[in-house]
């Protein structure tokens, strides 16, 4: 079982947002090399979907969410288990107020 993963226009957003920060406060060397491992972290979910934990600040939501935690960063998904999708929907840093995670998407 293989899942495809589909990134959000908000998790990318999110993405270019951490390049950007780490390119201008320490350098691109260090800003590609968060970016590579933050994707590297994602790759695990095409065959174990529900390694992630349960996102139990997004419970009152619909879809149920998920997340994997890489550096300061939290991977936050959901599973289409019918397509075999796996949607990556933010990209959330830790360090930030953790109810800043329940802003739309």
């Amino acid at each position: 079982m293989n899942y495809q993963i589909i990134w959000s226009d908000f998790s990318h957003k999110q993405l270019d947002a951490i390049f950007d920060y780490y390119s201008k406060k320490v350098n691109k060397k260090t800003a590609t090399k968060i970016i590579k491992k933050i994707l590297s972290e994602v790759t695990v979910l095409r065959q174990t979907p529900f390694a992630g934990q349960i996102e139990n600040t997004l419970t009152d939501r619909k879809i149920s969410y998920r997340y994997l935690v890489c550096t300061n960063y939290k991977i936050i998904y959901s599973i289409i288990e019918d397509a075999q999708v796996i949607k990556i929907a933010d990209v959330f840093d830790t360090r930030q107020n953790p109810t800043k995670i329940e802003r739309e998407k």
